[in-house]
C-alpha cells in the first residue's frame, strides 16, 4: 500500500495511566509511519483519538468532554474514542453526537486502517497491534515500554480486567530487542509498563520479574531503568536485591488504597496494612532514599470513621513522597458495584481532603531533604526563553520534578544541586547552573 500522499494531522489526546500513554505512543507511531502528521493533543487537526480512561465515573465525564471539544475545534474533523471507556461502554460513546468512530481496546488494530480509508487515503499498515509491544517515547529522553498486559487480580471494585483482558507477558528477546533501539537513539530512561507488572512471566516458562530486569541489567546499556509500579505483596528481598545495580530508578509506586484491613477484604486485595508497612519498610531498608508513592481510595462502601483513621493513621507513618487519593466511584459490571454505597459524597469528599493535605506535607517534607544536594537530572524538555536560555524540566532517579533555567548547555543528564522553593505550587524543586555539570553555581531562580 502507498503511503498517505497528503498532510493529515491528527492529534491524540491520552488520559488516564502510564499504560495508556504507551498505547497513545504506539497509535502515534502507527500513525507516523502511515504517513500522517501528528500534532498537539489540542492543536486545530483533521483527525483527533481520544484516548479514555474508565476507572471513574469522573474519568468517564471527561472522556465525553474531550471528545465534544475536539468536535469544536475543527467542526470538519473526524473524531475517535478509543481506549477501557471505549471497551467498557461502547453505546454510550457512539451515542454523542461529535463521535465518528469507537474502537475498544481488542479492536485498535483497525484503527490507523479506518482512519485511513475515512480521508481517503491508503496506508502502511503497521500489523499486531493487539500483540502490544511495539513501544515508543515520552518526551524527548524518557522511553516508555508495555512488558505486560491485562490482569488476573479482579479486585472488587476495579474495572481494569474488563478492560484489559488476562494477563499476558512480552518475551523477555522482544523486551531487550526494544531497549536496545532506544539506546541506539539516545534515550537515557526506558519505563518498563504493564497492568500487573509483578505477576510477569507467569504465562511464559521459567520467567519471572526479577529474570526479565536481571537480563535488562545484563544486556543493555541504557543509564535509567524504572517500574512504574508493584503491588506490596509482589515485593521481597530478591527482587530488591536488584537495586544493588544504580541503573535502577529507586522510585516505587506501591498502591495502599485503605489501611483498614476489613476494607482490604472487601475489596479484594491480597494483602493486610502490616504487610503493606512491612514492604515499605523493606524498600527503605534495602535502597536507601527511594521515592515511594501510592494510591488511596476513600469512601468504600462500608467504610466506617474507624476504618478511614487507620487509614489516615497509615497514611502519615508511610511518608509518601507523593499520594494520589480518589473518591469511590462504583463501576458497572465490578462486584462492588452491587454492595451499599452507603458513605455519603460529603463525608467522601471530606475524607479525601484530609488526605490530600496529609500528602501535600509529606510531598514537601520528602523534596525538602534534597535542598542543596547535588542530584543527577534527566532533562525531558526544553522551551525556549531569550537569548541563550531555555527553561528545563526534569526528573531524579528518585522522582523529583526540578525546573531550571540552563544556559549554554545540551546535557540531557547531569549532575546539579537542588533548590527547594516552598512556592512552588506544584512542588518542583529548582536548580541554576551556570554549565551543566561542571559549575554548581546558583545564580537566581
Amino acid at each position: 500500500m502507498a503511503k498517505v500522499d497528503k498532510p493529515v494531522t491528527v492529534a491524540v489526546e491520552t488520559h488516564g495511566c502510564k499504560l495508556n500513554q504507551a498505547d497513545s505512543l504506539v497509535l502515534s507511531k502507527e500513525f507516523q509511519v502511515a504517513g500522517f502528521s501528528i500534532v498537539p493533543a489540542y492543536s486545530p487537526s483533521d483527525v483527533y483519538v481520544v484516548n479514555t480512561c474508565t476507572v471513574t465515573h469522573v474519568a468517564d465525564r471527561k472522556g465525553r468532554q474531550a471528545a465534544r471539544a475536539a468536535k469544536k475545534r475543527n467542526p470538519n474533523a473526524t473524531v475517535v474514542v478509543t481506549g477501557c471507556y471505549a471497551e467498557r461502554d461502547r453505546e454510550s460513546i457512539e451515542a454523542i453526537e461529535e463521535v465518528d468512530f469507537v474502537f475498544g481496546n481488542t479492536s485498535k488494530t483497525d484503527l490507523v486502517k479506518t482512519v485511513s480509508e475515512i480521508v481517503g487515503a491508503e496506508v502502511t499498515t503497521v500489523e499486531h497491534f493487539a500483540d502490544f509491544h511495539m513501544a515508543d517515547y515520552s518526551g524527548r529522553n524518557r522511553a516508555m515500554l508495555k512488558i505486560q498486559e491485562g490482569c488476573n487480580q479482579v479486585c472488587s471494585y476495579c474495572i481494569v480486567p474488563y478492560v484489559r483482558g488476562r494477563e499476558r507477558s512480552v518475551p523477555i528477546a522482544e523486551i531487550i530487542k526494544n531497549i536496545s533501539r532506544f539506546e541506539r537513539e539516545g534515550f537515557h530512561e526506558v519505563v518498563l509498563t504493564g497492568t500487573q507488572l509483578g505477576s510477569y512471566g507467569f504465562d511464559l516458562q521459567d520467567t519471572t520479574l526479577v529474570d526479565l530486569i536481571s537480563c535488562v541489567l545484563e544486556r543493555t546499556k541504557i543509564p535509567r531503568i524504572r517500574l512504574s509500579s508493584l503491588q506490596p505483596q509482589e515485593i521481597d528481598v530478591k527482587l530488591l536485591d536488584l537495586w544493588d545495580n544504580k541503573r535502577l530508578c529507586p522510585h516505587f509506586h506501591v498502591p495502599l488504597q485503605s489501611g483498614s484491613n476489613e476494607v482490604l477484604k472487601r475489596m479484594k486485595r491480597k494483602y493486610s496494612s502490616d504487610d503493606f508497612a512491612r514492604a515499605l519498610k523493606m524498600v527503605r531498608g534495602q535502597v536507601p532514599g527511594a521515592s515511594i508513592t501510592s494510591d488511596i481510595i476513600v469512601g468504600f462502601p462500608g467504610e466506617s470513621n474507624e476504618d478511614y483513621l487507620r487509614t489516615q493513621r497509615l497514611c502519615e507513618e508511610s511518608d509518601f513522597s507523593d499520594v494520589h487519593i480518589f473518591k469511590f466511584s462504583s463501576r458497572p459490571g465490578t462486584a462492588a458495584h452491587h454492595l451499599l454505597d452507603n458513605v455519603p459524597p460529603t463525608l467522601k469528599s471530606e475524607r479525601s481532603a484530609n488526605l490530600i493535605e496529609i500528602g501535600k506535607r509529606s510531598f514537601s517534607e520528602f523534596r525538602r531533604k534534597y535542598d542543596g544536594r547535588t542530584m543527577q537530572v534527566l532533562w525531558e524538555s526544553k522551551k525556549s526563553g531569550f537569548d541563550d536560555e531555555k527553561n528545563v524540566t526534569g526528573l531524579t532517579s528518585n522522582y523529583i520534578r526540578v525546573e531550571a533555567l540552563v544556559r549554554n548547555t545540551n546535557e540531557t543528564l547531569s549532575e546539579v544541586v537542588l533548590k527547594f522553593d516552598e512556592n512552588d505550587p506544584y512542588g518542583n524543586m529548582g536548580v541554576l547552573s551556570d554549565s551543566v555539570p561542571q559549575r554548581k553555581k546558583l545564580f537566581g531562580f
